[in-house]
């Protein structure tokens, strides 16, 4: 399969409508004369299992036939993929089995159990996850839907930026943070095919800045020990992610965590709604870079909620 064209992001859209929230899009006057620009930001913390995440992992889920999903699903993820796969996979009655990092968050962890899937720990190292992932497998059986690395995925993302797109009208810039890659590609094929006119950027952390190298080197540089309080952001880029980053996205902004602590805080404060760490990471870029998005229109993407109350950053 090539990467998800204009009629997969339409038809991904169908498909999850009803089992998916489709989210606000909402504006601050206060931080948009603060920062000079207007920002319209697209809500994922508000999606089911509290991030985008849901909407790749629904999309994935229900292309599989029932014999597919008699043994199960199964995937790697730190948080986020991890709760959404499970509660797709809880919706059409099928088993899921999660590999996660012992150092994942409780919160995720629990939240994980809570939608009735199977938590196998590793060693928090990607070929720990990948090794462990690859023994369920075997013996399980289980449909592999990975975290990022997938069309299905991608496509699924990509629903977030084309609602963003419907609502918000002409955008100059569009903004969504970067991981793996699943939301930042998909998001830059929603602007390909539906808003010609938008420059994509990401958004990532200076202690875990692979992609922002992986750009300018062009070629995929993998996430050796990143350092951040985004949790979300650790993963490196996968190789159906980078190519059509490489194409499609402008440039990959990074701010450093006390910016990203600065722009959360921002958006509790002022926004009154809870996000975590990794989808503070575009405003934060705005309010680092006011002078480059002076008096245009930004969409960003507020990609999730799952932040840990006991362990706040501020």
């Amino acid at each position: 399969m090539n990467s998800p064209d204009k009629d997969d992001i339409l038809r991904a859209s169908s498909r999850i409508a009803s089992f998916i929230h489709r989210t606000p899009v909402i504006t601050s006057r206060s931080i948009n004369e603060m920062l000079n620009c207007s920002i319209f930001f697209k809500c994922e913390n508000f999606q089911k299992a509290g991030a985008f995440k849901y909407r790749g992992a629904t999309n994935a889920i229900r292309q599989l036939h029932e014999e597919e999903l008699i043994h199960g699903v199964a995937t790697h993820s730190s948080g986020n993929h991890a709760q959404a796969l499970a509660l797709a996979a809880g919706v059409r009655n099928a088993k899921a089995y999660i590999v996660m990092p012992s150092d994942a968050p409780l919160i995720k962890k629990n939240a994980v159990v809570g939608y009735g899937a199977e938590v196998i720990e590793c060693e928090p190292t990607l070929e720990a996850r990948e090794t462990t992932l690859d023994e369920i497998v075997r013996g399980k059986k289980a449909h592999v839907v990975h975290p990022y690395n997938d069309y299905r995925i991608i496509a699924g993302q990509a629903t977030a930026a084309l609602e963003l797109i419907e609502d918000a009208g002409l955008l100059d810039v569009l903004i969504a943070p970067v991981g793996g890659g699943g939301l930042l590609s998909g998001s830059s094929l929603a602007v390909k095919y539906f808003s010609t006119g938008t420059v994509v950027f990401g958004a990532e952390p200076e202690g875990a800045d692979d992609a922002r190298r992986s750009l300018e080197k062009g070629a995929i540089v993998p996430s050796i020990n990143p350092r951040t309080i985004a949790d979300g952001l650790l993963t490196s880029l996968g190789t159906k992610t980078f190519p059509i980053i490489k194409e499609h996205v402008e440039r990959i902004f990074t701010v450093p965590d006390k910016a990203i602590v600065a722009a959360m805080k921002l958006i509790w404060q002022r926004m009154k709604i809870v996000v975590e760490p990794s989808a503070a990471v575009p405003l934060a870029v705005v309010m680092e870079n006011k002078a480059h998005f002076k008096e245009k229109n930004i969409g960003i993407i507020l990609s999730g909620g799952n932040v840990d109350l006991e362990n706040l950053p501020f």
